[in-house]
């Protein structure tokens, strides 16, 4: 407790030091400012001011584009190493962490991961036929969601059997991955699911699963 208190007691004084030096810049500015002839300070107001303020937003844009290029190139990067772990990997269970963690880094878009999306796409087709059984329903909701986001259509019956699951967590990320794939045939059973599915997550996820699709 007695660093904490300390602490506390010593900010008053620090923060009153910072008040006191900011008057202290102000009224220097201002006396200077005063003392500058009229026609610096015109210069200065209707030239050097517009000028620094340009240079700053200039720069401010550049340290913005610079910002977003490193971050692309740090989550490539990123993405390759877990690309290439995904491809040496031979348990079922790391390769499938793997690539919903490929997936997730790549912002739930299937560009870039063009490399081991029909690897992928087996590795959730096989698991959303064979991860049965109550316990393993998030599972299956998981890897019916990503289905959608690989852009795979052959999974479409994969994930129109998957809106008759059991538990409604599985419906409505089947719906999800429907929607993401943009499967027009599944129009139909969507309008279905969104009238009379019990669970009000399954209708809603039928029925942004259908937006996507007009």
């Amino acid at each position: 407790m007695m660093p904490s208190i300390m602490t506390r007691s010593q900010a008053g004084p620090v923060n009153l030091t910072l008040v006191l030096l900011l008057i202290g810049l102000v009224v220097a500015g201002v006396w200077i400012w005063k003392r500058v002839p009229l026609d610096t300070q015109d210069y200065i107001i209707e030239q050097a001011i517009p000028l620094g303020v340009l240079v700053l937003g200039v720069g401010a844009l550049a340290w913005k584009a610079a910002s977003k290029l490193r971050h692309r190139k740090t989550v490539r990067l990123k993405r390759e190493r877990l690309i290439a772990c995904f491809e040496r990997e031979q348990s079922p269970e790391k390769r499938l962490d793997l690539a919903f963690t490929l997936i997730e880094l790549n912002l739930y878009r299937q560009e870039g991961l063009e490399q081991v999306t029909p690897a992928m796409v087996a590795l959730f087709s096989t698991t959303l036929r064979t991860a049965l059984g109550d316990k393993q329903h998030r599972l299956r909701g998981m890897v019916a969601s990503h289905l959608g986001v690989l852009q795979e259509r052959s999974a479409i019956p994969l994930l129109l059997k998957a809106l008759e699951d059991d538990h409604a967590y599985v419906r409505g990320c089947a719906a999800l991955g429907l929607g993401r794939v943009r499967a027009v045939e599944a129009t139909s059973k969507l309008r279905e699911v969104m009238q009379e599915d019990w669970d009000q997550t399954v209708r809603s996820r039928a029925r942004e699963a259908l937006e996507r699709m007009e």
